[in-house]
């Protein structure tokens, strides 16, 4: 599977972290977990955290599989 890229993130003054992926939003996270966000990406990957966080880091051959004749019904 592909490593994640695109990811962008910002955090407001007030706390508030906005997330974007190829300059489209993505997730918005206030509070606490925004907080435990931004404690993620600096103890890891930020381009895995930020897609783990967003739900979107299972984009590798769903689509294809699902193309394949044996998974056709």
């Amino acid at each position: 599977m592909p490593r994640p890229h695109g990811f962008a993130c910002a955090a407001d003054g007030d706390g508030t972290v906005r997330i974007t992926h190829q300059g489209r939003a993505a997730a918005t996270l206030r509070g606490p977990r925004a907080a435990r966000f931004l404690a993620e990406v600096a103890a890891g990957d930020p381009q895995l955290v930020m897609a783990r966080w967003t739900g979107n880091y299972r984009r590798g051959n769903e689509r294809t599989a699902r193309e394949h004749p044996r998974n056709r019904r």
